[in-house]
């Protein structure tokens, strides 16, 4: 098969359809071959495992429920025979759990719930194949980093100029290595970002509060100078904080925790364990899992689930617990101004400073939370914009939500010339145009 990379045509690598509904398996052939993709069809989960030992594909789409092997399964199995095959999961809205299961054991990089529509489905189908080809291009330029590392070995005495050569030669593939790993670093951003959807389609959560917490913990991060490593984890935990409230009786978090029963709130507790639970197959966010685990204990040492106390308790934690208290402690505010109930937030866990959280962590809040009222906006530093007014290179910045609070780009990304359209696209079927924030040169 030819070799896939960014400007090779997506239409050259086939998509393997699974689906016991022969008439899902039609409709689906049919509009992605009206759109230059190769399909290639089953509807035996089992059988289609072994289309794996003669054929490589860039993308599987499977459904949820199937008899004998569900999707998860599937998925789960196709993933050890083809770990660099993207996986999208076709569900119904009540698979909540089963998808869930999906996002662990297959590790899916996406999902479309039943019925689709046509052109949400051909743009995530059009993105997994783009990050296929993306990981193929990674694993071709890792063999000429190898292959020519060990030329430059073979070279030995060589002449100068020919050493010369081959060693620029090499730091080009190194920075296009560099680069291409960043780009799989996005990936696992998207993994949070998959999440925090699940979190902001419960309709007993609040998204919008998952917003708050996560630009207060990136606030905080910020002030505190924290590494760059945990930075990037601040608003990572503060948008899937409450993940594991998930898998709980929705009776449990519907109302305050203050009007729960002892029984109801020792088992609201433990919606961090869960959450533990479900982050662990995905390794590359162990620090995100431990930040959401620990979030509840306390700096004297009075907190859950271990009883840590001061620094044995990670930055990411700490950070996390007071952000999300903050916001706890403005919902309860009885204040009608906005800028009051913030003031009475900020008030009520300074006093706590030392008990229940770190001192230095309190400070940080307080700077930042004067920071926010002392420079509402700040001349030359950003941009408010459409998406037909974005150019190539701006930066977000801040996530870029849907109506519905879906979160369609994180902060930080870096506009490009498909990305641009693709808002646009999506802007043109709105009553109004996207309010979008992006960084400029100061």
């Amino acid at each position: 098969m030819t070799q896939v990379t960014p400007s090779t045509p997506i239409n050259q690598v086939d998509v393997l359809c699974i689906d016991d509904d022969e008439i899902v398996l039609r409709t689906l052939t049919r509009l992605l071959e009206v759109n230059g993709l190769s399909v290639i069809v089953s509807d035996n989960p089992q059988s289609a495992l072994t289309l794996f030992k003669n054929h490589e594909f860039g993308l599987i789409i499977s459904d949820m429920r199937m008899p004998v092997m569900n999707g998860a399964e599937f998925l789960e199995k196709a993933r050890a025979l083809a770990p660099d095959t993207q996986r999208i999961l076709l569900t119904g809205y009540a698979d909540i759990q089963t998808t869930l299961a999906a996002v662990n054991q297959g590790q899916i990089n996406g999902y479309i719930q039943k019925p689709w529509q046509n052109d949400l489905l051909l743009r995530s189908i059009r993105d997994s194949l783009e990050k296929f080809a993306l990981k193929k291009q990674n694993k071709k330029l890792e063999a000429q980093v190898k292959a020519q590392n060990q030329e430059l070995l073979e070279l030995n005495n060589s002449l100068e100029q020919r050493v010369e050569k081959r060693t620029l030669q090499i730091k080009q593939v190194l920075k296009k290595l560099e680069d291409a790993n960043e780009r799989e670093k996005q990936e696992h951003k998207s993994t949070v970002e998959l999440l925090y959807n699940f979190v902001n389609a419960n309709p007993y959560l609040d998204g919008n509060k998952a917003q708050n917490i996560a630009n207060t913990c990136t606030q905080i991060a910020l002030y505190l100078n924290l590494s760059q490593k945990s930075i990037d984890l601040a608003p990572m935990a503060g948008y899937l904080a409450q993940i594991g409230l998930l898998a709980m009786d929705p009776d449990l978090y519907k109302k305050p925790v203050n009007r729960l029963n002892e029984q109801q709130r020792k088992t609201f507790y433990t919606h961090p364990s869960t959450a533990q639970l479900m982050l662990m197959p995905a390794m590359h966010l162990h620090d995100l899992s431990d930040a959401i685990y620990y979030q509840f204990e306390r700096f004297n040492g009075n907190g859950m689930p271990k009883g840590l106390a001061g620094n044995d308790i990670p930055i990411g934690a700490m950070v996390l617990g007071l952000a999300r208290d903050y916001w706890d402690a403005f919902e309860q505010s009885n204040a009608s101004d906005e800028k009051q109930r913030h003031d009475d937030a900020l008030e009520s866990v300074k006093l706590y400073s030392g008990s229940f959280y770190h001192p230095k962590i309190v400070r940080a809040l307080e700077a930042s939370h004067a920071k926010l009222h002392e420079q509402k906006s700040t001349a030359g530093s950003v941009l408010i914009c459409n998406a037909h007014e974005l150019k190539d290179q701006m930066v977000l910045g801040h996530a870029l939500h849907s109506h519905t609070g879906i979160m369609l780009l994180p902060k930080g990304h870096v506009f490009s010339r498909k990305s641009i359209e693709k808002l646009q696209q999506l802007e043109s079927k709105k009553p109004t145009p996207f309010r979008i924030m992006v960084k400029t040169a100061k």
